[in-house]
């Protein structure tokens, strides 16, 4: 870091003990994420509660390229909070997440999801219960009847679209689940 770790009790008398492990959290982010720039936290101590005995918030802010990441995790309704160590562990595991999040980012690491496959029925042949779709690949997937969902085997003509689940069969490979496509679909 650029800037020196900044620790502030506030409400509550500073403790080496919390300090330590207030320290060892922010090691495990920079080993995280060796650009973080600044650190600050702030522990809080929040008065007696009628129910409850005194319930501990924590912030961190957290600086690094470009912008400022900001846990705060109040004690609110959390009764684990009575404890410092779990209001610290809490706040530290939520700066990590979002750190995590903005280091993908930053190397433009985006979640896709895979389109289904996809093909068209090839051959039908209605009185033995069963088809071939044709892949976009040129391969050829057999499809029993009963493996059509809704009931559609009905609907299905030569040339009707569908999304399939691919399987291993005796005879090579079949489909075990075939979906009439609608309008609305993915296609790659």
């Amino acid at each position: 870091m650029q800037i020196p770790l900044q620790i502030t009790f506030r409400e509550m008398d500073s403790s080496p003990a919390l300090e330590s492990k207030i320290r060892e959290n922010v090691d495990k982010l920079e080993r995280t994420c060796d650009y973080i720039t600044s650190c600050r936290v702030v522990v809080e101590q929040f008065g007696q509660h009628h129910r409850q005995g005194k319930m501990y918030g924590v912030r961190i802010d957290l600086t690094v390229p470009g912008t400022e990441l900001v846990v705060s995790r109040e004690s609110g309704l959390n009764h684990a909070h009575e404890d410092a160590y779990v209001a610290i562990r809490d706040a530290f595991k939520a700066a990590r997440r979002k750190l995590d999040n903005y280091t993908r980012r930053q190397r433009q690491e985006v979640k896709t999801h895979e389109a289904p496959p996809h093909g068209h029925v090839a051959q039908l042949f209605p009185e033995e219960g069963y088809g071939k779709i044709e892949t976009p690949d040129g391969r050829e997937i057999y499809f029993h009847k009963n493996s059509v969902l809704n009931g559609g085997f009905a609907k299905l003509v030569a040339g009707s679209e569908v999304r399939f689940v691919e399987e291993s069969g005796e005879k090579g490979p079949q489909a075990s689940t075939v979906q009439l496509v609608g309008k609305h679909h993915i296609v790659e």
